[in-house]
């Protein structure tokens, strides 16, 4: 008697498995720290009603002397005030105050301020475009992009006239906005400032959060969101009780002053610590924080010697002398090098951890965040380091002061490139762990952990090698 012949299919061999997580992932909120709203004088000001508008009206008038000054001063950037006050001082200051107060500029910011008084004389109003709402980031991410290339191309910076035009461009297009749309539809779906500061400001120590508990109970109709008959709507339509990320919130308090049962919430927390707590990752959010890198990469390359001889080979052997043919090349590698790069390693991710190369391309892209910031900040400090005495000379000469002669550098040439390496190692370091946290967040699974980890840790390592090896060459001053 023989045995009976199995006749079942066999099994496919699966060559890479993939190790299936037991455990689900952690999707707690993020732990709270101090409550700023606790402390009297704090909670006075959120109240105030001449808060936030006692410091936007300042601003505004400030960057209308700017605006002035760029348009009919001196021709020459290192003469003019408003090329200094812009790009010497506000633009590298800027990222240090995302860091520290998150989305806040964004309540100061003039621009706000002349949206919402648009839209009192108009009372338009409309709703938000669906368009708007769906694309918004990558029309933010679209626009940063181009104002970059043609800085470089047309020399907006080294140019008062045309930083002058760049900031009438900008008021042109939020009064348009203020004119027809609902709140600050510019602001929140519109502005690259605004863009670049919703992925900075996930970075930032103070956070506005609701009690959920407490917001669980409410009756008031969402007043936090709609406002009140003496207080305002969220301005960059976002529902505090749902609101887990600081990138739509610009700290202007209307919620706190509407909330009518305390709920409202100014914790301070370990920067970043936001990064690992994302729970709907976005493709386009990671990907201008990639494009961000490569701006940054980019920017540090034009100042290099080596761009300036690789122009002159360029020229000389091909004939070729135009910016705008020569610098779009270079441009484009350096935006879609580091996409790319973050592409690869969520393929390779993908192949060993449960989630799709578009899933690990979105979750990961937050993680590259605080090098994003340390290479940025440390990029605008050898601005402000080494020319920040143009800011005391062309200010006083508005009033008749006549400059003094010698370098406008404020620190040595070796103090700041310290000061950037220590930047850039803590940023470094941060994106790291942030790779670390969020892997071990999302997965148990050893081998899972470990795929995830690889790929992505070594992606941060080779930008890290890349930006230590800019700063580590002499670079030349724009202005």
């Amino acid at each position: 008697m023989t045995a009976a012949t199995d006749t079942r299919p066999a099994l496919p061999v699966l060559p890479n498995p993939v190790e299936i997580d037991l455990v689900a992932p952690d999707d707690g909120p993020q732990p709270r720290g101090r409550d700023l709203l606790r402390i009297p004088l704090v909670k006075r000001i959120a109240m105030s009603r001449l808060y936030p508008q006692i410091l936007q009206v300042p601003a505004a008038a400030l960057f209308g002397l700017i605006a002035f000054q760029l348009l009919v001063g001196p021709d020459a950037a290192h003469d003019n005030a408003g090329t200094a006050w812009m790009w010497i001082l506000w633009w590298p200051l800027l990222p240090v105050v995302f860091v520290l107060f998150g989305r806040f500029w964004c309540t100061v910011c003039p621009f706000g301020w002349i949206s919402d008084m648009v839209q009192k004389l108009t009372g338009a109003n409309r709703p938000v475009p669906e368009f708007l709402k769906k694309y918004g980031i990558w029309i933010i991410d679209a626009w940063f992009i181009a104002i970059t290339w043609a800085d470089h191309v047309f020399g907006i910076v080294e140019s008062p006239w045309g930083s002058g035009v760049l900031l009438l461009i900008m008021t042109t297009a939020v009064i348009v906005s203020g004119a027809f749309f609902a709140r600050r539809t510019f602001c929140r779906y519109l502005c690259f400032l605004g863009g670049l500061s919703g992925n900075y400001a996930r970075t930032g120590v103070v956070a506005l959060r609701a009690n959920t508990d407490i917001c669980a109970t409410c009756d008031a109709k969402a007043a936090c969101y709609n406002g009140t008959a003496t207080t305002k709507p969220c301005p960059l339509f976002t529902f505090p009780r749902t609101m887990d990320s600081n990138a739509a919130c610009n700290l202007c308090a209307e919620c706190v002053k509407s909330c009518p049962n305390d709920a409202i919430t100014l914790t301070v927390r370990k920067p970043t610590s936001e990064l690992w707590f994302v729970r709907k990752p976005k493709l386009e959010e990671s990907f201008l924080a990639m494009a961000i890198m490569g701006i940054v990469l980019i920017q540090n390359l034009t100042m290099l010697e080596v761009w300036t001889n690789g122009l002159g080979w360029i020229e000389a052997t091909t004939g070729i002398t135009s910016k705008a043919v020569i610098f779009t090349p270079a441009f484009a590698v350096a935006i879609l090098a580091p996409v790319a790069m973050l592409a690869g390693a969520g393929w390779i991710a993908s192949r060993r951890n449960p989630e799709s190369l578009a899933q690990n391309f979105a979750r990961f892209g937050y993680a590259l965040i605080p090098l994003d910031v340390a290479g940025h900040v440390a990029h605008n400090l050898f601005h402000f380091l080494g020319e920040g005495g143009a800011i005391v000379a062309t200010t006083g000469a508005l009033v008749g002061i006549e400059p003094t002669a010698g370098s406008p550098a404020l620190l040595p040439l070796a103090a700041i490139q310290a000061i950037q390496f220590v930047l850039l190692a803590v940023g470094i370091g941060l994106s790291l762990y942030a790779v670390w946290r969020i892997a071990r967040k999302r997965y148990q699974a050893p081998r899972n952990l470990r795929w995830t980890l690889a790929p992505f840790g070594a992606m941060v390592a080779v930008l890290a090698v890349f930006n230590i090896g800019m700063f580590l060459l002499p670079m030349a001053h724009r202005m």
